[in-house]
Parts: C-alpha cells; sequence; structure tokens
C-alpha cells in the first residue's frame, strides 16, 4: 500500500465531524492493505508508528528537504525506515539518524510530509482513537465489533489482531487470556464529584483509593514473573519487590492489576516523579516500590475477565494480604463514599474509582463501570509560545507553552505545554490573537509570543522536571479559558506553584 492511500484516508478522517463517515474512510482504507500489512495499516492509521522511540523528535523535522513533486513511498519502506532510524546508536549516530530522516522525508510530497512529521512528534490530530480504528476493521473485515474488541484486548493490540480479523469471527473468538502476556488495561471515565459518580453507576459499588504510581499488571506462571505498564511496556527487571512479592503468594497462575508506588517512612505516598524515575531505570536502587492490587483477571487456570467484580474482588482478597490492596470501601451510601474519598485525600492519594460490583472486566475502554473522581487544580499562568498544528489542526496556533509569573526577575517560568481543552472556536481565535502578539525569533513550528495573555489551565498535579528551569512540570494540564479580565502582572506566581506541589 502507498504512502499516500494513508494519508489520504487520515485527511478523509480528520475532515469529518461524522463517526460514520470516519469509520467508513478507515474501512476503505483497510480493505485496499495487502495481506501482511494490515498491521501496520492499522499502526498507522491510528496516527502511531510501529517503532515506540525512534530518537526523532521536534527539531528533527523542523528542516525538511524539499517535498517530492510526485508520491513513491510504500507504507512498508516507510516502516524499513523508522526501523533503521530506531536502532541507530553510539558515537555519530544523531548525524546518521538526521541523514536517514532527510532522505526519507526527501522522498515524501508535501502532504506526506506534514503526515509523517505529525506521526514522528504525536501531533497527528484527526481524531482516529483506537477505538475507531477497531470500529474500522469490524467493518473492513465484515466481523462484529465487539468480537473485534474483545480479541484486541486479549492480545495486547489493534495491531495485533488486525490479519486476523480478515479471517473471520471464529478466528479472532479463538484469542484468549494468556497468562504471560499482557492484556489492555481497563480504563475509568470521569465524574465531577463522588456523589455523581455513585448516581451514574447506581446500585452499590466498590469505592477504591486512586494511587499516583505507576499502573502494573503482573502475571506469574509457575515461577516466571512478568511486570507490565500500562502501555505493556516490561517492568519485570526494573520492580524486583513486586516480583518477590507474587512469587510469595500461594499460587501457580494469576493476573493481578494495580499500582506500583513509592511510599515515605512515614507512610505516605511519594510524589509521582519519584516511583516513575524508580521505573525508568534498571540500575540498583535504594528506592523502594511497593505493590497494591485491585483487581484480579485470572486464577489458577480460570478466567476471571467476565466475573462481576464483587467476584473479583472476592477472590483478591482471599490471596492478596491486606497491606498490597489498594485501600476499598463497599457502600451504596453516597455519605459514607464521600467521607472516604475526603480520608483518601488526606493519605496524600489522588482521589477515588467508583466501580459498579456487577461489571466485567472491559480492557481498552472507558466504560460505565469505573468511574473515577478527583479533585481539579486551576493555575492563571502567561502564553509564552505557541506551536503550529497539524493534521485536523493544520493551519491553527495549537500548543502552547505556559508560564507562571516570577515577580524577583520579572521573567516568567516555563511549566509545561499542552493543546487540550482546545475547542474550534478557541483554536480560532487563539491563532487570530497570537499572530497580533508574535514577536521575532520563532523556531520553526513554534512561534514566541508577547507574554500577555493570561490563561487558566486545569491540571491533575504537578512533578519534579530538569527540562523546565522552575523544577516542575504540570501533569495533564487543559485550558479552561482565556482570562482577559486578568493581566500578566495578575498571573500565578512560580512561589505558588512551588507551595501546591
Amino acid at each position: 500500500m502507498r504512502l499516500a492511500e494513508i494519508v489520504a484516508a487520515s485527511s478523509a478522517v480528520a475532515a469529518t465531524r461524522s463517526r460514520k463517515a470516519k469509520v467508513a474512510a478507515l474501512a476503505a482504507c483497510l480493505r485496499d492493505a495487502e495481506p501482511g500489512e494490515r498491521g501496520l495499516v492499522v499502526s498507522y492509521l491510528g496516527g502511531t508508528l510501529r517503532q515506540r522511540r525512534t530518537g526523532l523528535g521536534w527539531r528533527s523535522v523542523t528542516s525538511l528537504p524539499s517535498p517530492a513533486e510526485s508520491t513513491s513511498l510504500s507504507v512498508a519502506e516507510v516502516d524499513a525506515s523508522f526501523e533503521a532510524i530506531s536502532l541507530l546508536a553510539g558515537a555519530g549516530s544523531q548525524g546518521a539518524r538526521t541523514t536517514a530522516a532527510a532522505e526519507l522525508f526527501g522522498r515524501a510530497t508535501a502532504e506526506e510530509q506534514a503526515w509523517l512529521r505529525g506521526v514522528v512528534t504525536g501531533e497527528v490530530r484527526q481524531g482516529a482513537l483506537d477505538s475507531l480504528v477497531q470500529e474500522g476493521l469490524a467493518a473492513a473485515a465484515d466481523v462484529p465489533l465487539a468480537v473485534v474488541r474483545r480479541a484486541a484486548m486479549l492480545s495486547g493490540s489493534t495491531v495485533a489482531i488486525a490479519e486476523l480479523a480478515f479471517d473471520g469471527s471464529e478466528a479472532l473468538g479463538g484469542v484468549g487470556l494468556v497468562v504471560g502476556r499482557p492484556v489492555l488495561p481497563m480504563l475509568a471515565a470521569s465524574a465531577p464529584s463522588v456523589a455523581e459518580a455513585v448516581a451514574k453507576i447506581g446500585g452499590p459499588v466498590a469505592v477504591d483509593a486512586k494511587l499516583d504510581g505507576i499502573r502494573v499488571q503482573v502475571h506469574r506462571h509457575g515461577d516466571e514473573v512478568v511486570v507490565a505498564s500500562r502501555t505493556l511496556d516490561d517492568l519485570t527487571a526494573r520492580l524486583p519487590e513486586v516480583v518477590a512479592l507474587v512469587h510469595e503468594l500461594p499460587v501457580s497462575d494469576v493476573v493481578l492489576d494495580g499500582e506500583a508506588l513509592t511510599v515515605g517512612p512515614d507512610g505516605r505516598p511519594r510524589p509521582f516523579q519519584e516511583t516513575a524515575s524508580r521505573t525508568a531505570t534498571r540500575s540498583p536502587s535504594e528506592t523502594h516500590v511497593g505493590a497494591f492490587f485491585f483487581d484480579l483477571l485470572h486464577l489458577d487456570g480460570r478466567d476471571l475477565l467476565d466475573e462481576p467484580l464483587e467476584t473479583r474482588l472476592a477472590a483478591l482478597d482471599a490471596l492478596v494480604p491486606e497491606p498490597h490492596r489498594v485501600q476499598r470501601l463497599m457502600t451504596s451510601d453516597i455519605t459514607e463514599a464521600e467521607s472516604f474519598s475526603a480520608g483518601v485525600l488526606r493519605d496524600g492519594h489522588e482521589g477515588v474509582v467508583v466501580k459498579a460490583l456487577d461489571a466485567p472486566w472491559e480492557a481498552g475502554r472507558r466504560g460505565a463501570g469505573w468511574v473515577k473522581v478527583k479533585p481539579v487544580h486551576t493555575l492563571d499562568l502567561v502564553v509564552l509560545a505557541v506551536e503550529w498544528g497539524s493534521g485536523r489542526r493544520k493551519g491553527w496556533l495549537s500548543n502552547i507553552h505556559l508560564g507562571a509569573r516570577d515577580p524577583e526577575t520579572g521573567e516568567f517560568v516555563m511549566l509545561g505545554k499542552t493543546f487540550k481543552g482546545m475547542t474550534d472556536e478557541i483554536l480560532r481565535w487563539q491563532t487570530e490573537r497570537f499572530t497580533e502578539l508574535a514577536v521575532d525569533g520563532t523556531d520553526g513550528w513554534v512561534v514566541r509570543v508577547r507574554p500577555v495573555q493570561v490563561v487558566e489551565i486545569a491540571f491533575d498535579g504537578l512533578q519534579r522536571s530538569t527540562r523546565y528551569p522552575g523544577g516542575l512540570a504540570l501533569r495533564f494540564a487543559r485550558v479552561v479559558r482565556y482570562r482577559d479580565d486578568k493581566t500578566a502582572d495578575e498571573a500565578d506566581t512560580i512561589e505558588t506553584v512551588r507551595r501546591m506541589a
């Protein structure tokens, strides 16, 4: 398949708000894919590369060769190029990577270059999430969507079952849970309050403490233990404490879901960054990361995926010692649930997850069975720069750079970037506004602006960062509204941010 066909499908998906039209465009492209390349096509239609890391970033794709006049690249050639780039390492690798990227982009047309730039930087904004690609795959292969979703869940990705889907429902139905092969995590919807979460589910619920750690799925088959992250990366060698704990359980085969979390001597959770740093390296560390489980998917030959949560929790409680289970309340009383949530927040955790006791496991989807509730933090920050968008946002100024005020220097301290929470109306407004505020010294896709525009930003938390001069970065930042009623002198200070941290 030619890359141009992927780009055309991506453009068609980005150009419409109709889910039906998006699915039709994806399905048409998948039908045209050749056997053997369907997994790659699924990955590209979802806006991701097959390679998890290539070493390329924004700077690598800001200065590109002139585009080709006609299309010639196939998806297989593109994949082979990115694979070769991902394997470059050692002395001289940066130069070789730049040369290889220039060679690939030089063979691409202008439209293909824009798409390749987007997929490299994670900025393909076409509205084709994995769930939508699954719908397109089901339509292309003429198989039930529910069968596609379950097979993708159990195999770990939609890419993994793309070829199998064209063999029919029976072939997909043969995909089962395999101990040792991680499955996609079950995700939670959101609600602004505990009362709304309980009401949304209805009936008795389990209210779990929401820990600010690393999501882990642990598989044990005999003496072999595998620890996987929510993105299915292998963390086994980096979490020996978790491996040791699961080895001690009186079980032969088990699949557990939970969080890896660093806890201080006072019993309170340490900042997310400490756990993330600890799990990002294989080097020996004095930092101890504990495991806290909240679900059980398999136990000694018995799959529990389709069992109600209440059954899975009973099995979990019988197997895992209480100190290694996430704190939980089972109730149908909203007042009790709110009181439990308040205690969880006092203990230093993120919030709670309210769960339906009759819900089965629905991995890879934000279903109605789990609803998370977290307090929302906001700051009034100043826009320091803005990046041109790509894909659906091409032609609009999109990703904004955010800074807090430093009264001592009169400057602004950068805390991160975001393109979240922006409607089309906001994008149009900010493109006009920041074009007016632009100053000299633009860097490719980054437009520097006069630091005068205040924006209210919601975020989930703060983490230590060596990337930004203030030593802190916002987590999951998104735009609430632009504050034309405030001047930059009224923006929140870096000291305010540090106190919050």
